[in-house]
């Protein structure tokens, strides 16, 4: 069994991913929005997302991030916003220091699942990101009488599924930002190319994605983006785990008597609200043979975990340089 490790263990905000065209000539723009903000005088993007099209200023200055990643992903396209959620609760900005880029004044930080309307509404937005959440159509319908609301893209069909790459891209077609945003997506493909040339190890693994929190052991399922951070290296979600998938969650709860359904070639947990303990104390899953034989990882370093489930860019990199190394070695043996 490997463990990563840190002295900043508690993950109690990490619960709470189990409960995320311009008006120009350029009408054939494959990126969602008809022309860059940038197109001679443009006053307004019009782009589409899971509930229909929403017209956003061509040069929003002020912008509330409500979904989880969205400020990252805003930050990283150049903008920053004023009003921001700390879905990982790390505190402060709300920004993990798996992000490059910093604040020139901090933003509001609005809450996660209850959004506070007024408070919101008090910020005085022109454009709302709100792109990996609950997709509740009701609280959508609140924030678009605030401002222009850019929700999850087209055909999302689970809470909180908005893949790193979707979501920059309909961030950067909101924010007038199409050329930084391919930029972002292409440079992170390639660094996902050469973690799987690095490690052919990872195809046709099978592998489980876990955790536990407040004494439940539970699983990802495909759709979830831990999980498909993991596809995307070679490996295939366990049939053990994604056969429980019910339509719309991204998580499944497994009982005791199921537990063994999270061994795989490789098994990757991480704990919520609590340390690492919680999982290398459990004897049921040090009875899985994957922990056995040491193809158990153990995400005990807070930041890891927490940039390995926040699935922005800079989440995504830096997963990618640190916790690819984990996976490999118990495969390499």
């Amino acid at each position: 069994m490997r463990i990563s490790r840190s002295l900043a263990l508690p993950a109690t905000a990490l619960a709470l991913a189990l409960s995320l065209t311009a008006c120009s000539s350029d009408e054939g723009n494959s990126d969602g929005a008809n022309s860059d903000a940038d197109s001679a005088g443009s006053s307004s993007v019009v782009v589409t997302d899971m509930f229909g099209e929403v017209e956003v200023p061509a040069d929003p200055q002020r912008v509330v991030a409500l979904g989880w990643s969205d400020a990252e992903t805003a930050l990283a396209l150049g903008v920053q916003p004023v009003g921001a959620s700390d879905w990982l609760g790390v505190g402060g900005n709300g920004l993990g220091p798996w992000v490059e880029e910093t604040y020139d004044t901090d933003p509001t930080i609005v809450g996660t699942f209850d959004v506070d309307m007024e408070s919101v509404a008090a910020l005085a937005p022109d454009l709302i990101l709100w792109t990996r959440s609950t997709n509740d159509k009701a609280v959508y319908d609140q924030l678009t009488e605030i401002a222009p609301t850019v929700a999850a893209p087209p055909g999302t069909d689970i809470a909180y599924g908005t893949t790193w790459d979707d979501q920059t891209e309909i961030v950067s077609q909101a924010l007038g930002k199409i050329d930084e945003g391919n930029k972002l997506v292409e440079d992170t493909e390639a660094q996902f190319a050469d973690a799987v040339a690095a490690n052919p190890e990872f195809a046709d693994k099978t592998v489980a994605v876990g955790t536990i929190y407040s004494g439940q052991v539970g699983a990802y399922v495909r759709g979830d983006t831990r999980v498909d951070f993991l596809e995307a290296l070679g490996m295939t979600n366990t049939p053990a785990i994604q056969d429980l998938a019910e339509p719309g969650n991204f998580s499944v709860d497994l009982s005791e008597e199921n537990i063994s359904a999270l061994d795989a070639d490789l098994t990757v947990m991480f704990p919520i609200g609590t340390g690492p303990e919680v999982i290398t104390d459990n004897p049921l899953i040090q009875g899985l043979p994957s922990a056995r034989d040491g193809r158990l990882v153990v995400l005990g370093d807070l930041d890891l975990a927490n940039a390995f489930s926040a699935a922005s860019v800079a989440g995504t990199r830096y997963a990618l340089d640190n916790a690819v190394p984990l996976f490999a070695e118990p495969l390499k043996s």
